[in-house]
């Protein structure tokens, strides 16, 4: 790896693994300082990756929306389901009241009400003045069961309570396979986690769109990057296609989506909705066995929502207030969700290295000398 390979956060992850930029694939927008979901002020990212033996590959990511210290603070928020089968506990919260409060986790399917519990026993661990409410955790999944053994129960409330302390903002965010990332798959490719950022110019000041994949969805056929199609010239070396008798495609896709310009709810569900448009730059039409889960939040307005304890202490009768971004100017917003939502999908897949699990089974890589000549040879002067 080269030297500006290794010390430009656009182009390696905090390990060395090199991300979608260093293959040469060109992509749309101006991204921030470290092209992730963490370059919005206050999120923090943590994982915990579990590898153990040779039936062990899942783990647990974790997201606070203003930081550890603030959970108990509601952001507004909006949910899509492009289909639903999967699992994102808190949804029916946020559709009615277009907020949510405390930290998100993602993991593996069998796990999601674990990582719910982990939320809360967290949660009363370090703020016990918000468990003497309710909570409503947002936990969500996808499914890892082909390379990791998902029925072993290997993910516990501790492995929840370790990601969401070891989450960190203001920095580079590891991809590929860790967190709850670390099991899955991709176009029947490596995937796993993934992220990018976008900023974009508003009034005088420069605002961040940020994207986390966890990426288990696609068929191999299907799969393009920055508009060249590569499914077919990446057709070999398929072992999933060989071990499954079901619909290809499937597995699921778990998508957040953050913000620090202000929004309405519904201006979040509007940025929920856009996620499917840079999924389907990555060449996916959404398959019928696939949880294709939505989450879009934006962080500012702090206060302007109550938190759930505010029940135990009723405040006198007055109004809140909202600064939202008018409607008519959103577009922009929208196009850094696309393209950020594209840009972590791709950063899933360059980010990893074959993989064998349970029972021996066995993804690989995307190949990544493959891709960049493929790219050169469709769009010169793109790669190099």
């Amino acid at each position: 790896m080269t030297e500006s390979l290794a010390t430009d956060p656009h182009l390696a992850t905090p390990s060395g693994k090199p991300r979608a930029r260093a293959l040469g694939i060109p992509f749309g927008g101006r991204p921030g300082r470290w092209n992730a979901i963490t370059d919005v002020p206050g999120l923090e990212v943590g994982y915990v990756t579990l590898i153990d033996g040779s039936d062990v590959r899942t783990g647990v990511t974790a997201i606070h929306p203003r930081g550890k210290d603030q959970p108990g603070s509601p952001v507004a928020a909006g949910f899509h389901n492009q289909n639903g089968n999967g699992e994102m506990t808190g949804a029916s919260w946020i559709q009615e009241s277009g907020t949510f409060a405390g930290p998100v986790v993602i993991t593996n399917t069998h796990a999601v009400g674990v990582g719910h519990a982990g939320i809360v026993a967290w949660t009363h661990r370090h703020h016990p003045d918000l468990t003497r409410a309710w909570l409503m955790p947002v936990a969500a999944e996808t499914w890892d069961g082909y390379l990791n053994d998902i029925n072993g129960h290997h993910v516990d409330e501790s492995h929840v309570v370790a990601a969401l302390e070891s989450a960190r903002g203001g920095g580079p965010v590891e991809e590929g396979s860790v967190g709850g990332g670390t099991g899955m798959n991709c176009y029947a490719f490596k995937g796993g986690s993934g992220t990018a950022s976008r900023l974009v110019g508003y009034a005088g000041r420069d605002y961040t769109v940020g994207a986390f994949v966890q990426a288990n969805f696609g068929d191999r056929h299907e799969l393009a990057l920055a508009g060249v199609p590569l499914g077919e010239a990446l057709a070999d070396d398929n072992p999933m296609a060989e071990h499954f008798s079901a619909p290809p495609g499937a597995g699921s896709v778990i998508t957040i989506v953050a913000t620090d310009v202000p929004l309405l709810p519904d201006q979040c569900r509007a940025f929920a909705r856009r996620v499917t448009i840079g999924l389907a730059r990555t060449g996916t039409a959404g398959s019928h066995f696939s949880g294709d889960l939505f989450l879009a939040f934006s962080t500012a307005n702090q206060g302007a929502f109550p938190p759930s304890a505010a029940a135990l202490y009723p405040s006198p009768e007055h109004l809140s207030q909202l600064e939202f971004l008018p409607w008519g100017h959103i577009d922009p917003f929208y196009e850094a969700v696309v393209q950020a939502v594209e840009e972590a999908v791709a950063n899933a897949l360059v980010a990893n290295e074959d993989m064998i699990g349970r029972d021996g089974h066995r993804t690989p890589a995307l190949p990544r000398d493959r891709v960049r000549d493929l790219i050169a040879r469709a769009r010169p002067g793109a790669a190099s």
